[in-house]
């Protein structure tokens, strides 16, 4: 095991979002510094696959869920901790980013973006911390964006719901310290995954996401590169191990520069 995962061997981890990008990226992460995992996702033929790519080993555990549905987010933890063992970390992955100007934006893609990502994030957190509570020990972690941190055209409802998300991660990390619990959140730039893909293909601009538009008032990325899933998958996994004791309420950017810091 990789030595600044320390102390995640033999520990029971959940991953929402598994199935692709960033999810999956945390998922062989986790997997390969030896946490007992359960992957969970409302694509399962991509959790599946997943699974297998993971060796599908007793040690992997598969559930399809809709983390919007606190009901299923509820027996799914429960399921997860009677196949596993007590959960001593959460990755949490799940999001979604729907494009368009707000005077255009339906109401339908804004009530799906917060559903999706604001809802789905109190859910799983809530779920999986009143679990941890009587056990005064755990850390969660949840994926937000530097959007949270800097506008973009185009993506209002989205910069709100990372911007929520984060938030609502350090309320929770405050009411949690008091318990041994720990919860952070990663903000990732651009990452080369296949919802940014989406992205570029629909807004027309994949030059200006690295060098920046000041048309669009878009910063580039200083690194000039996409993120990897793996470069998000380091930090999460960082905050879940015990190198991180110390660590909590805290929203870590992993953007090769292009929020400038902010």
């Amino acid at each position: 095991m990789s030595e600044e995962f320390a102390g995640l061997r033999g520990t029971v981890g959940l991953v929402t979002g598994a199935a692709t990008g960033i999810g999956e990226g945390v998922a062989q992460k986790l997997h390969a510094a030896g946490m007992r995992l359960a992957i969970a996702d409302i694509d399962g033929e991509g959790l599946a696959r997943v699974a297998e790519s993971l060796g599908g080993g007793d040690d992997v555990r598969a559930f399809t869920v809709d983390v919007t549905d606190g009901t299923a987010v509820n027996n799914c933890v429960a399921e997860v901790e009677d196949a596993l063992g007590p959960i001593d970390g959460l990755a949490h992955v799940v999001g979604i980013q729907r494009i368009g100007a707000i005077v255009d934006f339906s109401e339908e893609d804004f009530d799906a973006t917060f559903t999706i990502n604001v809802r789905a994030a109190f859910l799983v957190a809530k779920a999986v911390a009143a679990r941890m509570l009587p056990r005064e020990r755990g850390s969660i972690v949840s994926v937000a964006s530097t959007a949270a941190r800097t506008p973009r055209v185009k993506q209002g409802a989205y910069c709100g719901s990372k911007a929520a998300i984060a938030q609502m991660m350090k309320v929770l990390g405050l009411e949690l310290a008091p318990h041994n619990i720990r919860v952070n959140c990663v903000s990732p730039g651009v990452t080369d995954t296949g919802m940014v893909k989406r992205l570029i293909d629909s807004m027309g601009f994949s030059e200006e996401i690295l060098k920046g538009s000041l048309d669009n008032f878009r910063v580039g990325v200083p690194m000039g590169r996409l993120a990897r899933s793996e470069e998000i998958a380091d930090v999460i996994a960082f905050l879940l191990s015990s190198r991180s004791t110390y660590l909590t309420m805290q929203d870590i950017v992993v953007d090769g520069g292009g929020a400038l810091g902010a």
